[in-house]
């Protein structure tokens, strides 16, 4: 009888087992650390867009504006309630500023300002930006603490077509607007627009709000100006049908005052029109223009930690255009016929805001997140920078 042999089974021995594990580790490493470069690139490039857009966003916004600025105001900016004490320094004189719109509340323009510039700096007006990475914001640091730009020019949807209270007229081109009218009782002033919207040519004669798509708002600034060249600005705070009522109390502190110019009572002319209660007779021809007041800043309380850039027209709510900012700052080049200074955080003495040529305006952003690029963790940053020609303001010849 033969010895029964033991047949070999088929199988890979621990070592090999081992080995090929290791080979498996080798390769599934490799894959993950593709994979994760991968996924960190792509998330840096995500976040690099996302920066991009906001920066590109925010910064055409505010050149358009910017490009708008004193368009269908008068060269130096609107005369407001200003009463001079002669002084050269603040306080200038005996009215009180009016209001501006700031980050969580108002400031007040410039209190020796006797006429709403086209464009007014606001250096510093802005929130200190403490970035998740690095220390507070410090007046130490002016660069830390961001700035405000206001600029206002005139809308152009035809609410001066015609003046207000154009008396009737036998020119079938120009038959007047009879039935519209300007009035002043005590501290309010009432407009009445005549709602005829065409001749008998077929061209459009006075101003109807529903039928010419002027939607008016409370709060909108109006703009009155007479035949003499006498302006006055108000701010609506009712609108009933084709009436606007300018009463006291408005947010910019504009309306009701009795300064001897930038008022409504400067228009006046006629015998018996002085004092609180003015007929429609005393304002000829007067037309009436909406004037929008754009203001840019930027908010760092109401979303943080994200920071939002802010238009905000008037005293309305401000609206965000775009997120994830760090810095906003702007400087100007003056045109003065003797030193021209340039890059100026605000007005220089001796200069004024209606000698601005030029805006220069830098806006800067960070990531949402933080990004991980070889090995270390961070925000991406980014900054955007233009120069803007305030192409309304007065030409003047620097050579």
């Amino acid at each position: 009888m033969q010895p029964s042999k033991k047949r070999k089974l088929d199988g890979f021995t621990l070592v090999e087992l081992m080995i090929a594990m290791g080979v498996v580790m080798v390769i599934l490493y490799a894959a993950v650390q593709a994979f994760r470069d991968a996924s960190q690139t792509n998330q840096v490039v995500t976040q690099n867009a996302d920066m991009a857009d906001n920066l590109r966003t925010g910064l055409n916004l505010i050149q358009t504006d910017l490009q708008q600025a004193g368009s269908g105001i008068p060269t130096g900016g609107i005369p407001i309630p200003f009463t001079s004490n002669n002084s050269t320094t603040s306080p200038c004189g005996t009215t009180p500023a009016i209001n501006r719109p700031k980050l969580g509340g108002t400031t007040t323009f410039p209190q020796c300002n006797a006429t709403l510039p086209s464009v007014e700096p606001g250096y510093m007006l802005g929130p200190p930006i403490t970035a998740p990475d690095a220390s507070a914001g410090t007046t130490s640091n002016p660069t830390s603490i961001t700035d405000e730009i206001t600029v206002i020019y005139a809308d152009n949807e035809g609410l001066d077509a015609r003046p207000i209270n154009a008396a009737a007229s036998t020119n079938p081109s120009n038959p007047g607007c009879p039935n519209g009218s300007l009035t002043v009782n005590g501290t309010t002033v009432t407009a009445v627009f005549d709602g005829t919207t065409l001749n008998s040519q077929g061209n459009y004669n006075c101003v109807n709000f529903n039928k010419q798509g002027i939607a008016i708002s409370v709060n909108d600034l109006i703009m009155f100006s007479s035949p003499t060249g006498g302006i006055a600005l108000l701010a609506v705070t009712g609108i009933s049908g084709q009436t606007l009522t300018f009463a006291k109390g408005d947010p910019y502190d504009l309306n009701g005052r009795t300064e001897t110019q930038g008022t409504i009572n400067y228009l006046a002319s006629g015998t018996g029109c002085t004092g609180s209660t003015l007929a429609n007779s005393c304002f000829a021809n007067t037309t009436a223009t909406r004037v929008w007041m754009v203001s840019y800043y930027l908010d760092n309380t109401t979303s943080p930690p994200y920071v939002r850039l802010i238009r905000q027209l008037g005293m309305n709510s401000p609206t965000p255009v775009g997120e994830t900012l760090e810095n906003l700052q702007f400087t100007y080049n003056f045109i003065d016929g003797s030193t021209n200074p340039s890059n100026q955080p605000q007005v220089p003495t001796g200069d004024s805001e209606s000698q601005i040529m030029l805006v220069n305006v830098t806006l800067a952003a960070r990531s949402g997140d933080l990004v991980s690029q070889a090995g270390t963790h961070h925000y991406s940053r980014d900054n955007l920078m233009t120069q803007v020609s305030i192409r309304s303001n007065a030409y003047v010849n620097p050579y």
